[in-house]
């Protein structure tokens, strides 16, 4: 099952893309979805590492105030 939907399902929804955009586009639309959801998870796998490099200058800023204030006080 893939989304609540059988094998009959399925290839009804297969035989009516076939028939609409043909045997001839049916290669140019699968690679055209294929990029689609590649740059679509790229660019969520970007926006977790960008969050994740936000973060961390943070932390970094402030043990390095933390420092300063210990050297500053000796």
């Amino acid at each position: 099952m893939f989304l609540g939907m059988g094998a009959p399902e399925l290839i009804v929804i297969l035989i009516v893309v076939l028939v609409i955009f043909g045997p001839k586009n049916l290669p140019k639309l699968g690679n055209a979805l294929g990029k689609t959801v590649k740059s679509v998870r790229e660019g969520m796998e970007s926006e977790d590492d960008s969050k994740g490099k936000d973060d961390k200058p943070e932390e970094v800023a402030s043990e390095d105030a933390d420092v300063e204030d210990v050297k500053e006080s000796k």
